[in-house]
C-alpha cells in the first residue's frame, strides 16, 4: 500500500517537465546534479537525427545525401558539442531525459507536415492562443487532438476527478498504471511527452464558483475558446454564464450521433446560452448543485435535446440506476469529438467560421 500511495502522489504532483540548457550558465552543474540524484534515469539522446530532419525540411527543393545530411549537421552545429545544442527535458513522474531540438526548431520540425493545410502565417496566430478545457474524461482525447495538430500555445485543463478502471473504456492515452492519478495532470503529462513547450496548467479542483474567473482568465490573458466537456450540470451552466460576460465563444461535444455545439458569445453577447432552448429566468446558480434527477431533466433535455439521442442511447439513459450507474461512452465516439472540436476550434481561431449553431455527423446516417 505504501508504494501505491507514492505513485499515486507522485502522479498527482508533477506535470512541468524541467529544462536543462548546457550552453546556459549553470546549465551543465544543473544536469550534472539531477544525474547523480538519481540513478534510475533513463536518457535518450537523438539530437543529430533531429538535426537532419531540421535540414530536410529546410531544404524542399533538393535531395540531400547521406554526407550532405552529416554537412548540413555540422553547420548546425558550428564545432560545439552536440550534448549543448538544443535542449534537455526531464520528465520528473517517468525519470525520463531527452534530448531535444529547443522551442522554435522543434515546433519548426514538429509542424512542419501541418503545411499548407495550415498556412505557416497561421501557425504563427494560433500559437498565442489559449483554449481551456472543462471535463477530462471526452476532454482527454480533444486536449491531446488541440496538442498534437498544435492549434494552440497554451491550454488550461480542468477536472476534480481521477481515473477509474472504467474510465479506460474510453481513455486511449492513459495506462492501468495511471489508476487513481488526477484526470487532468494525465492528460498534461501526455501533452507534455509530445511537446514539452506548450503551455499547461492544471486546476485539479475542477471549476467551482470560486475559481471560474481565474480558469477563463481577464481581458488579454482570458482564454480564446471554452471547450466544455464536464458532466455536472450546474457547472455547464455556470461556465457558459460566465463565458457571455467575457466573450469566450464556447465549444461543446456531446460524443452522441456526433453532435456539437457552438455558441459564439464573442460576436453575439446576448446569445441565450444552448440556443435558447434554456429557461434562464428561472435558474438560481446558488442551487443547481441540490436539483433532484427530475429537476435537472428539462435542463438536461436543453442541453442536449434528448429526443434527439440516439435509439441506443434513449435505452441507455433507461436503464441508469437499474443495470447501469451513468450513461455511456465510446471511444469511437470520443476520438471523432476530439477531431471536431479541434478542427472548429482552429476554424473559430483563425476567423474562418463565425456561426453559432448544433451540429451532427452521424455516421449511421451518412452510411446507411
Amino acid at each position: 500500500m505504501l508504494l501505491g500511495y507514492r505513485a499515486s502522489e507522485q502522479y498527482n504532483s508533477y506535470y512541468k517537465p524541467v529544462y536543462y540548457r548546457l550552453a546556459e550558465s549553470g546549465g551543465q552543474e544543473r544536469l550534472k546534479e539531477l544525474l547523480s540524484q538519481t540513478p534510475s534515469i533513463q536518457i535518450y539522446d537523438t539530437i543529430e537525427s533531429q538535426l537532419s530532419e531540421l535540414a530536410k525540411i529546410n531544404n524542399p527543393q533538393k535531395q540531400l545525401t547521406a554526407d550532405e545530411y552529416k554537412a548540413e549537421v555540422a553547420r548546425y552545429l558550428d564545432g560545439k558539442n552536440p550534448d549543448n545544442y538544443g535542449v534537455w527535458v526531464y520528465y520528473p513522474w517517468s525519470q525520463k531525459l531527452v534530448h531535444l531540438l529547443d522551442e522554435e526548431e522543434f515546433v519548426q520540425v514538429r509542424t512542419s507536415r501541418n503545411l499548407y493545410k495550415i498556412k505557416p502565417e497561421e501557425l504563427e496566430i494560433l500559437k498565442t492562443k489559449k483554449l481551456g478545457i472543462i471535463g477530462l474524461s471526452v476532454g482527454q482525447s480533444i486536449a491531446m487532438t488541440i496538442a498534437t495538430e498544435r492549434i494552440c500555445g497554451e491550454l488550461y485543463l480542468a477536472d476534480f476527478d481521477t481515473v477509474e478502471l472504467c474510465n479506460m473504456n474510453r481513455l486511449s492515452n492513459c495506462n492501468v498504471y495511471n489508476l487513481g492519478a488526477s484526470k487532468a495532470v494525465i492528460t498534461a503529462q501526455k501533452i507534455a511527452e509530445l511537446d514539452p513547450f506548450l503551455k499547461v496548467t492544471c486546476f485539479t479542483d475542477g471549476i467551482t464558483a470560486d475559481n471560474i474567473d481565474s480558469f477563463l482568465g481577464e481581458g488579454s490573458a482570458k482564454l480564446d475558446i471554452l471547450i466544455e466537456e464536464c458532466d455536472s450540470i450546474d457547472v455547464k451552466i455556470l461556465s457558459r454564464v460566465k463565458a457571455r460576460e467575457k466573450g469566450i465563444p464556447v465549444v461543446m461535444d456531446t460524443n452522441d450521433r456526433g453532435m456539437l455545439d457552438v455558441e459564439r458569445f464573442d460576436l453575439e453577447p446576448e446569445r441565450p446560452l444552448f440556443h435558447g432552448n434554456l429557461n434562464e429566468e428561472g435558474i438560481d446558480l446558488t442551487k443547481l448543485k441540490d436539483l433532484t434527477s427530475q429537476e435537472k431533466l428539462p435542463m438536461l433535455d436543453a442541453m442536449v435535446n434528448l429526443s434527439a439521442l440516439s435509439d441506443r442511447m434513449k435505452y441507455s439513459l433507461g436503464e441508469m440506476g437499474k443495470t447501469i450507474n451513468t450513461w455511456p461512452q465510446l471511444a469511437s465516439s470520443v476520438v471523432l469529438g476530439g477531431a471536431m472540436v479541434t478542427d472548429t476550434c482552429r476554424r473559430i481561431l483563425l476567423s474562418e467560421t463565425t456561426s453559432s449553431g448544433r451540429y451532427y455527423i452521424d455516421f449511421k446516417e451518412l452510411i446507411k
